[in-house]
């Protein structure tokens, strides 16, 4: 019962993000194609609250439920990392044509196709987890 609002909150959005066709795989391969804005003005909205929340919640100090202080760790230096990992991220993203987190809303939405793709995701988080020491960090 405790964690029903979290559930309640996960449903709305799933709503709002089809709704706003978000998830549509033609809306994503028309942003990897630069012929619609629709995308990258969600994207934009979605980094820009991003932004001002983070400033906020530096700023108020926001705690967690078990009362323990938030708070946003600094990045390592060096980009060649993360330009590896969001350039994967963005094939693995153009390859099927969805995200992770729609993944789920699309399979709860009847695309049943997107088991293969959660399966593949989460085959492709036990195999980076087995060989995470191995890779340079």
């Amino acid at each position: 019962m405790r964690y029903l609002k979290f559930l309640l909150i996960g449903i709305f959005f799933g709503i709002v993000l089809v709704k706003s066709e978000a998830v549509s795989w033609y809306r994503i391969y028309e942003m990897f194609r630069f012929q619609s804005f629709h995308m990258y003005g969600i994207i934009g909205t979605a980094v820009m609250t991003g932004i001002i929340f983070l400033q906020i919640s530096k700023k108020v100090q926001f705690k967690s439920l078990m009362g323990a202080d938030i708070s946003v760790p600094l990045k390592e230096k060096g980009y060649k990392k993360y330009l590896l990992g969001g350039t994967l991220f963005g094939l693995g993203w153009a390859l099927v044509g969805v995200c992770p987190g729609p993944m789920y809303i699309l399979l709860g939405t009847g695309v049943f196709s997107m088991l293969v793709v959660i399966i593949a995701a989460f085959l492709g988080a036990m195999l980076y987890g087995a060989l995470r020491n191995k890779l340079p960090h």
